[in-house]
């Protein structure tokens, strides 16, 4: 057993499927099933019940899932504890779009203040032409976006995690009891259309590489408002993993699909101006980012 196992562990028992841990831990699905395999065996007792919906927690995996988490907090803290020895100073000033600072972004500032107790940071929340805008400009040291968006030459970045994009439908939809859709079916349904950090644009470019196009019964910048109706059966969407949940705010399921067309990953990451030379905090910064999702498990 050692801390792979522990930390795959854990992202599939939050995530509830195997295919949204290995997406938020950037690796394949084959590692985390065995990772988990070997647990299991190691342990002598099943951690999971594998259902058509996804990974359900028997009792020992529940009682493990405490356990583990302390072990990485433990590991978490011993880290922190030998960082501290260098301590990084200064302020930075981040940009992030709607999308990343609601469903990225906030654990990872909590990490970090912990982390580098004596940097400043500064959060902005700005669409990506302003944020763009504003690192070519030198207003902001860093950003954390789409970078799936980001088109702009002048600008470097680092994509961290790429999140699937899959249909969302009410549990009773046809479409979950089948487990797949096409687009064609999809075209007959209505479609509620997320219109934030230009989701219309990109839904509209994969639909045209088919023969059909969406019937958008709603269009909305409000992630809440296209789970609900979703969730109460007045529509169907497309949208990633990372902004998905299994409920409505009133306590709805959802359930999540694949197409029959490829769909493109909604990839999330850092920018920075081209060229630019970062300052030992802002380096520490980056540095975070990318021990968390890009060294080797």
């Amino acid at each position: 057993m050692n801390f792979r196992h522990l930390k795959f562990f854990v992202a599939t028992a939050e995530s509830g499927q195997v295919s949204r841990a290995a997406t938020q831990l950037s690796i394949s699905q084959s590692a985390v099933t065995s990772a988990i395999r070997e647990l299991e065996a190691e342990l002598g007792a099943p951690l999971f019940f594998r259902t058509a919906s996804g990974m359900e927690m028997t009792e020992a995996g529940r009682d493990f899932l405490a356990s583990s988490r302390e072990i990485l907090e433990k590991l978490d803290q011993a880290k922190r504890g030998a960082r501290k020895r260098y301590p990084v100073r200064g302020s930075i000033s981040i940009a992030a779009t709607y999308t990343v600072i609601g469903y990225f972004l906030p654990p990872h500032l909590d990490r970090l203040k912990q982390m580098f107790p004596n940097l400043g940071i500064r959060i902005s929340e700005l669409n990506r032409e302003s944020i763009e805008e504003g690192l070519l400009s030198d207003r902001f040291d860093l950003a954390v976006v789409l970078t799936s968006n980001i088109a702009n030459v002048e600008l470097e970045t680092q994509t961290l995690l790429k999140s699937q994009r899959r249909l969302w439908a009410s549990n009773s939809h046809d479409f979950i009891r089948q487990g797949k859709a096409t687009f064609e079916d999809i075209s007959r349904q209505d479609y509620i259309m997320l219109t934030v950090d230009e989701a219309a644009h990109t839904t509209m470019r994969y639909w045209a590489k088919s023969a059909f196009r969406p019937k958008v019964a709603l269009r909305t910048s409000s992630v809440e408002a296209v789970r609900s109706m979703v969730a109460n059966g007045q529509g169907v969407t497309i949208l990633s993993d990372m902004v998905y949940r299994p409920w409505s705010l009133e306590g709805k399921r959802i359930g999540t699909v694949s197409t029959d067309h490829e769909i493109p990953s909604m990839d999330v990451g850092l920018a920075w101006r081209k060229g630019e030379k970062h300052p030992g905090h802002v380096a520490s910064v980056i540095e975070y980012f990318n021990q968390t999702y890009l060294a080797p498990a």
